[in-house]
């Protein structure tokens, strides 16, 4: 797979019916590797790299917004149950543009998280949501956790 713009990680990779997969840690599961799986499992490492802990991520969960299916890529909730980061993957192969904005925003309108990350694993663009302007300003990087 393509190097990201990520640190390396270690995975577990094999060949499945002739495709490869790998190991998802959050879902415990084998899932085929896809370019936006690689973006995907790699952007988990590094959160869990700044300390977060494994038991606050979820990921490629369904949720409905005006009774449409969608489905997350990664979500890390807070203590208290409520999402504290949505994270938008996309493969390294496409361009991050205004539509990638747009959709994490309306997956926002139910998820109410106070940081966005969209990647494509080689370009990352990260925003917090700011209580006093009542606006989401862009960040250089993500925050170490701390409870």
């Amino acid at each position: 797979m393509r190097k990201l713009n990520l640190p390396l990680f270690d995975f577990k990779i094999k060949k499945e019916k002739e495709k490869n997969v790998i190991f998802d840690e959050i879902r415990k599961k084998w899932i085929i590797l896809t370019p936006e799986e690689w973006v995907r499992q790699n952007f988990i490492k590094y959160i869990l790299s700044k300390n977060y802990p494994k038991s606050l991520i979820n990921c490629e969960k369904v949720f409905y917004i005006n009774n449409i299916q969608k489905r997350y890529d990664i979500v890390v909730y807070n203590s208290s149950a409520g999402t504290d980061i949505l994270v938008e993957c996309k493969s390294p192969k496409i361009k991050i543009c205004n539509d990638h904005f747009d959709q994490v925003m309306r997956y926002n309108l139910e998820l109410q998280s106070k940081n966005i990350i969209i990647t494509n694993g080689l370009d990352h663009f990260y925003f917090y949501y700011d209580t006093n302007n009542k606006k989401y300003l862009q960040q250089k990087d993500l925050s170490i956790y701390t409870k």
